[in-house]
């Protein structure tokens, strides 16, 4: 079978708190671990999507207006709607399911992964993926 889920792959979340949510894979685990014996990837996704601005905000009300709020997530892989969408955001850190469990280091991989998808945000780049979904 074609591996269609790679790291890159915007995806929409269907079950869970984030259902509806839009997210992006950071890493996959076809084969399953020990722990969890299905196929399941970890995603970070937009928990609050950017409020709409407007050119008569001042600064300090477009700044605010304009935050990303993310998650992070291991999810089942049947769990996961993909798109034709990618998005290339390269994690410095080696993210497993271990990593996640680790407070203080789910915290460094959260502010990092909303510091690069805020910067891609205001670079204006990828709209469809900081709107929110509509249904």
């Amino acid at each position: 079978m074609v591996k269609f889920l790679k790291p890159g792959k915007v995806v929409i979340l269907l079950n869970g708190r984030q259902a509806g949510k839009k997210a992006v894979i950071i890493n996959n685990m076809d084969d399953g671990s020990k722990e969890r014996p299905y196929s399941h990837a970890i995603v970070a996704g937009i928990e609050k999507y950017p409020l709409k601005v407007t050119k008569d905000m001042n600064k300090k009300k477009l700044s605010r207006r304009s935050r990303v709020k993310p998650f992070l997530k291991v999810v089942n892989v049947s769990h996961l709607l993909p798109t034709r969408y990618g998005l290339d955001i390269k994690v410095s850190t080696r993210l497993t399911s271990e990593t996640l469990k680790d407070t203080t280091k789910k915290q460094r991989v959260s502010k990092e992964v909303k510091r690069l998808l805020q910067e891609r945000y205001l670079a204006g780049k990828n709209k469809w993926f900081f709107s929110k979904l509509r249904f």
